[in-house]
């Protein structure tokens, strides 16, 4: 039984260390995009433009919200 119970254990935590190098790759391409569609925003600043300079704002808020949420989870890992 205390053999069985190392064993859960093991791949739990070789899970949690893989997972979380997994989650770290995708938490560091969400914030590539984020800086990306930021950078799509910049041209259009002061320009008639509202809308899409709207529509780049809400992305990048989302992408925002989405990296901490996977660095979360990264810590959750741990």
């Amino acid at each position: 039984m205390q053999r069985a119970f190392r064993t859960v254990v093991g791949k739990n935590a070789a899970m949690s260390s893989s997972s979380a190098a997994e989650i770290s790759v995708i938490a560091d391409g969400i914030d590539g995009y984020r800086a990306r569609v930021a950078g799509l925003a910049e041209p259009f600043i002061g320009s008639p433009e509202e809308d899409l300079l709207a529509a780049f704002y809400e992305a990048e808020r989302a992408l925002r919200t989405a990296h901490r949420a996977m660095q979360r989870a990264m810590k959750l890992t741990r």
